[in-house]
């Protein structure tokens, strides 16, 4: 409990921390690239503060069925942002968005813990555009995307999503 009180007093105090710098008249807030130092501190906070569950389980075997249901799961909702193969292949703004789309593939994503990916997915994450899918996807599914996102194929084996194919 005490371990949680901390961690969403450090994510209220960042999250002002940032508005008050954001409001101040000396910074540019149109969308840029994040520079290699915002992205540090933004990914130490996220890994470290903002996103919690850090111990959480995941309930979902880690075999076969679990890496197959979980990429139907990921082609309902993921996709358009993500691509197929959760690399952003065919994707056409993945790289125009401020911060961009992550390879999901990516170190920096794989190494949240299972139960912070759930958080991810559930409730979305900040500052991105990423959404939450709380109450769209139930709990299974976004368990059963965690396996797969474990699981990824090589980018672009997958093809493009089809809706960016037409």
């Amino acid at each position: 409990m005490l371990k949680t009180v901390f961690a969403l007093f450090g994510a209220i105090s960042l999250a002002i921390m940032i508005a008050v710098l954001l409001a101040s008249p000396f910074v540019n807030v149109a969308a840029h690239p994040p520079g290699e130092a915002e992205s540090a501190v933004m990914n130490w906070a996220k890994h470290r503060i903002l996103v919690p569950h850090k111990w959480q389980k995941n309930p979902v075997q880690n075999d076969a069925a679990g890496v197959a249901d979980g990429k139907i799961a990921f082609s309902h909702y993921c996709v358009a942002c993500h691509g197929l193969d959760a690399q952003n292949t065919g994707v056409p703004f993945a790289n125009r968005m401020s911060p961009p789309v992550p390879s999901l593939a990516g170190k920096e994503v794989q190494s949240y813990t299972d139960g912070q990916l759930k958080w991810i997915i559930d409730y979305g994450i900040w500052p991105s555009g990423m959404p939450g899918s709380k109450g769209i996807l139930s709990d299974d599914e976004i368990w059963s995307i965690v396996v797969y996102l474990r699981h990824l194929p090589p980018a672009g084996s997958l093809g493009e999503p089809e809706m960016y194919t037409h």
